[in-house]
């Protein structure tokens, strides 16, 4: 194994997914003459949207909100698929000039923070090699979960099944599930996506879930979006849709959390509007937990209903007793024939892409920190993270993160500050990162970042309040601490991790 060393950069951001691309635009706007550095694990640019590859694959999200401010999406289908949309990332890579920045196979392992030189030291593997970069600023634009695994609970004689287990994060590109019967085990969006997907082929589809989601009708076309666009043009036509489908979102969102017992009987009528008069709504499409508790499903112009309604898919809603080599038994005692098996059973959740911190010699877990303003953490210096929103368009947040860092860093250049640390306050309850109650979040949250009970400590779920916060309340607050050359009381001073009566 032999070592590269890299010349010093200005920001060195990890990821050139949805987040990276993002991110590298705000960065530049804000640092023209910046030297800018992106490493990205994978081959090509689109981090989920080029992982995912299973049948069907898109986004829960309209396009309309996913896609930048900064270059807004003008073609008035909402909902697309997961390679148009690694399609457009690319192609803003490329109008910015951001593709040539990215270095791509480098999966960074490590981060380390030198307060004497205010300078990080990124490890990356390539190939056979380790690579070195160091520079000001590390942003990590890494999602949230495991790229390696998603996840895959134990069930009982799955090991035993003759025919193919697949889980949608490693779905291989030569399954023939032609005239086969698939069952595909989950509820989540990457289930309500498969089932219909897979009815084009498959002789029937089983969607056999535990227990049910919410799941909502979306339209695939935004005819609204297309009159307003003859009118005005495409550009100031997208700038309406996207504000038009953020508040939309908003409004659904704070409508279930305040009248939850409403919005179940909402749901359940515009389900059963789509489905048989015998179909068992009770069972299949009846959570325990109140809309928005876990994040809703949408199914774009209702096609999971109109496979369960003209019979090419069905639902199972029971729990798992055994796998068989031909089948999949349940507690109650049904036997779902089965030819193909897809585990769409979740991600598996991790931190800042499991890359190890370190600040001044001393090992930084994550779990040890509190999260500023959702995108910093405690008591670690020139380092910013992205995570997207649990209720809405994830990019609608990242962008917020991406002006704000770039408004920091014309702050810091104004005055002549070098390094940026969050000090996080003596007196503040925590809470958890992420205040949801899906499965695959519940495991793992308590290995990310905490939250706490006041702002500025406080991952915001409402995009209306951050617009205000992030994008045009002063950057400088109480709880943190710019310094420069001048401003430390000696070289190689350690900053102190929290102190009283701050934030």
């Amino acid at each position: 194994m032999t070592t590269a060393n890299e010349t010093d950069v200005d920001v060195i951001i990890v990821g050139a997914g949805l987040s990276g691309v993002g991110a590298a635009h705000h960065v530049r706007e804000a640092m023209p003459n910046g030297r800018l550095l992106v490493l990205e694990a994978r081959d090509r640019i689109g981090g989920t949207w080029d992982l995912f590859r299973y049948p069907g694959v898109r986004c829960d999200s309209d396009m309309q909100s996913l896609s930048y401010r900064f270059n807004q999406w003008t073609d008035s289908d909402s909902i697309v698929s997961g390679a148009t949309i690694r399609d457009y990332i690319e192609k803003t890579a490329v109008a910015d000039g951001t593709d040539e920045r990215i270095r791509f196979s480098h999966r960074v392992t490590r981060v380390e923070f030198d307060s004497e030189t205010t300078t990080w030291t990124v490890t990356a593997r390539h190939l056979d090699q380790t690579v070195v970069v160091t520079g000001r600023f590390v942003y990590l634009c890494t999602g949230y979960y495991s790229y390696d695994a998603g996840h895959t609970p134990d069930i009982p004689g799955l090991g035993d099944f003759a025919g193919p287990v697949v889980h949608p994060q490693q779905w291989p590109a030569d399954l023939d599930y032609t005239g086969k019967r698939v069952v595909v085990i989950g509820s989540g969006a990457t289930a309500i996506t498969l089932v219909p997907a897979l009815t084009e082929k498959a002789a029937h589809v089983v969607m056999l879930q535990r227990s049910p989601t919410y799941v909502m009708a979306f339209p695939r076309h935004d005819d609204l979006d297309e009159k307003i666009a003859r009118r005005i043009g495409a550009r100031r036509s997208a700038v309406l849709t996207r504000w038009k489908n953020v508040l939309i979102d908003t409004v659904l969102f704070q409508m279930c959390q305040r009248w939850p017992r409403y919005m179940r009987s909402v749901i359940r009528k515009e389900n059963a509007a789509q489905l048989p008069a015998d179909f068992d709504l009770e069972k299949h499409f009846t959570p325990k937990y109140d809309p928005w508790d876990q994040r809703m499903c949408l199914a774009p112009d209702g096609d999971i209903f109109s496979v369960l309604a003209e019979g090419s898919a069905s639902i199972v809603t029971d729990t798992i007793d055994r796998v068989t080599p031909d089948a999949i038994t349940t507690r109650s005692g049904e036997t779902i024939p089965a030819d193909v098996v897809v585990t769409a059973t979740g991600l598996q959740m991790l931190a800042f892409g499991g890359i190890e911190i370190v600040v001044d010699g001393r090992d930084v877990a994550p779990s040890d920190t509190l999260s500023y303003k959702g995108m910093m953490l405690s008591g670690v210096p020139n380092l910013v993270f992205t995570i997207g929103y649990t209720n809405a368009s994830w990019t609608l947040k990242a962008d917020l993160v991406g002006e704000h860092f770039g408004r920091m860093l014309s702050h810091m250049r104004k005055y002549g500050h070098d390094q940026f640390v969050p000090v996080r306050p003596s007196t503040v309850d925590e809470r958890p990162l992420l205040d949801c109650e899906a499965n695959y979040i519940v495991r793992s949250i308590d290995t990310f970042p905490r939250a706490g009970s006041r702002s500025p400590w406080q991952l915001g779920m409402s995009y209306y309040h951050d617009v205000l916060t992030l994008r045009h309340r002063r950057v400088a607050d109480p709880a943190m601490r710019f310094t420069g050359p001048g401003d430390r009381r000696r070289a190689g001073a350690d900053l102190p991790d929290r102190v009283d009566a701050v934030g």
